[in-house]
């Protein structure tokens, strides 16, 4: 078999894990929050005011950092993700309570 038959069999190959993978997340996040709307916006990496902490890591990931200050009535946390330099994220998430508040997108 020629060389390029490999490449393209380990290329369709990433496709299709990709696609599966893909697959089986829509269907965990389906089975845990049962609502399509909410999993398509989670799938699409969106995120909102209002929304939980769990629904936040579930559309972005872990973040790289979190800053947390815990006040008297409330906690205060921000995410970061995409570290772009030392101290330096793209993204910057807001929450107050375990909900999302705001974010600093640059």
């Amino acid at each position: 078999m020629a060389w390029y038959w490999w490449v393209l069999l380990v290329v369709v190959g990433f496709f299709v894990l990709g696609y599966y993978q893909e697959k089986m997340r829509r269907e965990r996040l389906m089975e845990k929050y049962g609502d399509a709307e909410l999993v398509d916006r989670l799938m699409k990496k969106m995120f909102w005011q209002g929304q939980s902490e769990e629904q936040l890591m579930d559309s972005l990931g872990k973040p790289v950092d979190i800053d947390q200050k815990v006040l008297k009535t409330k906690t205060k946390e921000v995410w970061k993700y995409n570290k772009t330099g030392k101290g330096r994220y793209s993204l910057r998430v807001t929450l107050e309570n375990g909900e999302v508040i705001g974010w600093d997108q640059k």
